[in-house]
C-alpha cells in the first residue's frame, strides 16, 4: 500500500478506528472499493477524509441521475486535469456498469458515439459552459464534476499515477475484468444522505446545491479544506489568492516557474499553488523545502487540500448561469 503514495505514509485501513473505519465500511459497501488510495491518503485528516467521501458518495454514487453519464463527466474532468490514474479509475467503473465500448471509447481518447455522451464529456473538459442536462440534475451532474476538480488534484499530488500495480490497469482486459468485479456495487440503488453523519465539519452550502445532501457535502469538504491556511502566512495566502485568480481557473499553466514564488522564500506558497494549478509538478524539493519536524502528514495533506479547493472555488466562480 505505501507504494501508492508520494510524499506520506498514511496508516493502514486495517489499523483505522472510530470513523475513519466507518469511511472505509460504508466505501466497502457503496463504491465497492473499501481500500481506495484516494480516501487513504486523506485518513491523515478525518474532516477531510469525510468531506471528500461525502461529496463523492452523494453526487456520483447516490441520486436519481444516471452512473454512467456521472461517470463521463469525471472522466472529462480528469482528462481536463491530466490526472491518468483518474482516468483509468472511471474507464473502469465504466466497464462497471455495463458500458463496455463507451469506456473503451474514452481509454483510446476518442469522442462517444452517442451525441448525449458526448456533450457530458466536453462540459466535463470545461464545465463553465452551457450544461447539457436539466436545472433539476445540477447537484449531482456539478457535485460530480467540482468533486473531481478536488480529488484529481489530490491525486496528482500525493499518488503514484498506476491504479493498479505495475500500471496493469492499461490493459482492456484487466480494465473489464476490474470493471465486472464491481458491477454489482455499481448497479446497486444508494440511498442519498448516509454519509452525512460522518462528517467532522459544516460550511455554507453553494447554491446550485442548497437543501440537499450533495450541498452539505460541499460545504463540509470546503470547510475542511480551507483549514490549510492556516499552515500559511497572511503574505502567502493572499499570494495564493491573487495567483489562482489571476488564472483562467482551467488552463494549466506554463513549465516555466515565472508563476511560482521561489521554493526556499515561499515554499508554502509555491504548494499550495502546485496543488491547485499543476499538482502533477510537484516535487521531492519542493516537499522537502516546505516541511519542518514540526509539519507532519497532517500538515502536507491540509496545505495540498488549501491549494486544490482555492482553485476549485475560482472554477466554481466562473460558472455559468444555466440557460
Amino acid at each position: 500500500m505505501t507504494r501508492a503514495f508520494r510524499f506520506t505514509d498514511p496508516a493502514p485501513p486495517s489499523a483505522a478506528t472510530g470513523v475513519t473505519a466507518d469511511v472505509y465500511g460504508q466505501m466497502a459497501r457503496d463504491f465497492g472499493i473499501e481500500r481506495a488510495a484516494t480516501f487513504v491518503v486523506l485518513s491523515d485528516s478525518p474532516p477531510l477524509m469525510t468531506g471528500a467521501w461525502a461529496l463523492l458518495r452523494e453526487s456520483l454514487l447516490a441520486g436519481r441521475v444516471s452512473r454512467t453519464d456521472k461517470e463521463v463527466v469525471a472522466a472529462g474532468v480528469s482528462l481536463a486535469n491530466r490526472c491518468p490514474f483518474c482516468v483509468d479509475a472511471h474507464t473502469v467503473l465504466l466497464h462497471a456498469t455495463g458500458d463496455h465500448a463507451l469506456a473503451e471509447t474514452i481509454a483510446r481518447g476518442e469522442e462517444p458515439a452517442d451525441a448525449g455522451h458526448r456533450r457530458l464529456l466536453a462540459w466535463g473538459k470545461d464545465i463553465r459552459g452551457p450544461r447539457p442536462f436539466p436545472a433539476e440534475q445540477t447537484p449531482e451532474h456539478l457535485g460530480t464534476a467540482l468533486a473531481f476538480h478536488f480529488i484529481n488534484r489530490i491525486v496528482s499530488a500525493l499518488l503514484n499515477e498506476n491504479m493498479l500495480p505495475g500500471g496493469a490497469q492499461k490493459y482492456r482486459l484487466v480494465r473489464s475484468a476490474a470493471g465486472r468485479s464491481l458491477a454489482r456495487t455499481v448497479r446497486r440503488e444508494v440511498p442519498p444522505g448516509e454519509s452525512l453523519e460522518l462528517l467532522r465539519t459544516s460550511g455554507t452550502e453553494p447554491a446550485w446545491a442548497a437543501g440537499t445532501a450533495v450541498g452539505t457535502a460541499y460545504g463540509a469538504l470546503r470547510e475542511a479544506a480551507l483549514m490549510g491556511a492556516g499552515l500559511l502566512s497572511e503574505d502567502d495566502r493572499a499570494l495564493v489568492r491573487k495567483t489562482v485568480a489571476d488564472h483562467d481557473g482551467v488552463a494549466h499553466p506554463p513549465l516555466s516557474a515565472d508563476w511560482l514564488p521561489d521554493r526556499e522564500e515561499s515554499p508554502g506558497a509555491r504548494l499550495a499553488l502546485l496543488a491547485a494549478l499543476a499538482p502533477y509538478r510537484i516535487t521531492e524539493e519542493d516537499v522537502r523545502a516546505w516541511r519542518t519536524p514540526r509539519h507532519t502528514d497532517h500538515c502536507l495533506v491540509h496545505l495540498t487540500a488549501y491549494g486544490a479547493i482555492t482553485a476549485v472555488e475560482r472554477i466554481e466562480e466562473q460558472l455559468r448561469a444555466p440557460s
